[in-house]
């Protein structure tokens, strides 16, 4: 437990922040199983539009600190050779 007020205001905030990147975490895995899902489907239009709009919320990530850039690096390489393997 928290022993000086801003002990105690520090563990609220780190709650929050801790939702908040879980949130968007959650919504960047929802992006990147949307890719795989077009692109396995042979959807190549979705895929593409899909792959679009997940690059952005990848690269959000990086830029708030939630996720490594190799990481988002290899997401987004990984995700491009898929839909490029439908053409």
């Amino acid at each position: 437990m928290a022993n000086t007020k801003s002990a105690e205001k520090a563990a609220r905030q780190a709650l929050q922040h801790r939702e908040r990147n879980v949130a968007l975490r959650s919504r960047m895995r929802t992006a990147i199983r949307k890719v795989i899902d077009t692109t396995a489907a042979g959807k190549k239009a979705e895929a593409q539009a899909s792959y679009k709009a997940a690059v952005p919320l990848i690269d959000t990530l990086v830029n708030k600190k939630i996720i490594h850039r190799n990481q988002a690096d290899r997401h987004k390489s990984r995700l491009a050779a898929r839909v490029k393997a439908l053409g």
